[in-house]
């Protein structure tokens, strides 16, 4: 299976969504700018997600995007599907006709991989990741700062002169 960026972008955005759904509409250009993902790219994802009852959109000021489901009925492979994204580890998409319009000798076992990628993906809940994604900042920030500068070693002077 192969998953491009539009799925892994969706399911970032979607994360960053469910960690700040609680504060109101929050904007795409926020999402972009924490996320370091295109605004124009987040714009196609997002209209995707609202056509396919994942989010809603708020205009005007004050505006952005609120989830329209809770984060426990938004399962990763519903983002997934929601931006078009395929979930297949064929080289025929599914139809059989890997090999001169027949199916492959591993025709059945990537179709068996694909029930079990699908059905995986389906039991992750949004609800799951974002709570992942707070523990950590709590973590972050209840540990103390690292100092990250190097000290350099007299050896290392000498050797570099």
């Amino acid at each position: 299976m192969r998953l491009t960026t539009k799925g892994r972008f969706a399911v970032t955005a979607m994360i960053d969504l469910g960690m700040r759904h609680q504060r109101g509409p929050i904007t795409l250009a926020g999402i972009s700018e924490r996320q370091r993902i295109s605004l124009s790219y987040l714009e196609q994802l997002f209209g995707r997600l609202r056509r396919q009852g994942i989010v809603d959109s708020v205009r005007g000021p004050g505006g952005g995007y609120t989830l329209a489901k809770s984060l426990d009925e938004i399962s990763v492979a519903a983002i997934i599907r929601a931006v078009d994204e395929p979930i297949d580890a064929t080289q025929c998409g599914g139809l059989g006709n890997c090999r001169d319009d027949r199916e492959c000798m591993t025709h059945d076992l990537w179709m068996t991989l694909n029930t079990h990628i699908y059905d995986y993906l389906e039991s992750v809940m949004l609800s799951e990741l974002v709570s992942k994604q707070l523990e950590k900042l709590a973590l972050e920030e209840a540990s103390p700062r690292k100092d990250t500068r190097r000290v350099i070693g007299t050896a290392e002077i000498k050797a570099a002169y």
